[in-house]
């Protein structure tokens, strides 16, 4: 006889995991969480789950784990029609990719969640998105294109913060500069 856990249970264990800075048991509760959800059916909510697993994993430094638990929740969104979770999972997606190694495909899951996040009005998820594009795009050379990138993202936010408005204002350095040249 197999006895079912209650997913609420296992969500708040798993949220309680994370703040206490204990990512692989935070995992592992919203892996038991989703499997659970999944049990009941729910899909929508377990696929959330594992994008909460990935995001634990990634902060432990289990790449490999992170990749597997996030794989295939965008699509399942897309499918349900749910375009701020398919955008919020690709933006998961990207951060694993990227946590690999795979620069080129990380860019490419960060550029499909920032137009999703931008389509449904997500902004403060879109900016964090844009930010590590933003840092991948240095990396990779593209420096202006990392500026109008993290400008837009930036842009985009209704209350900044104080960091926020420090960093709006050191990137309107260069184009004043380029503009006086």
């Amino acid at each position: 006889m197999s006895e079912t856990i209650n997913p609420k249970q296992l969500l708040s264990e798993a949220k309680s995991a994370y703040k206490k800075g204990d990512y692989i048991a935070a995992a592992r509760a919203y892996d038991a969480a989703a499997t659970s959800y999944q049990a009941e059916g729910d899909e929508l909510t377990a696929a959330e789950m594992r994008n909460n697993c990935s995001v634990s994993y990634l902060q432990a430094g289990e790449t490999e784990s992170a990749l597997q638990a996030v794989e295939g929740t965008a699509e399942l969104f897309a499918a349900a029609g749910d375009v701020r979770r398919q955008g919020m999972a690709l933006g998961n997606l990207g951060a694993a990719l990227e946590a690999d190694g795979r620069i080129e495909e990380a860019v490419d899951a960060y550029e499909q969640s920032v137009d999703l996040l931008k389509q449904v009005g997500e902004s403060e998820f879109r900016a964090n998105v844009m930010q590590s594009l933003s840092r991948l795009q240095l990396r990779t050379g593209r420096q202006f294109e990392a500026l109008a990138t993290m400008e837009a993202g930036l842009e985009g936010i209704e209350r900044p913060n104080t960091q926020q408005r420090f960093l709006k204002k050191l990137l309107k350095l260069p184009y004043k500069y380029m503009g006086k040249s």
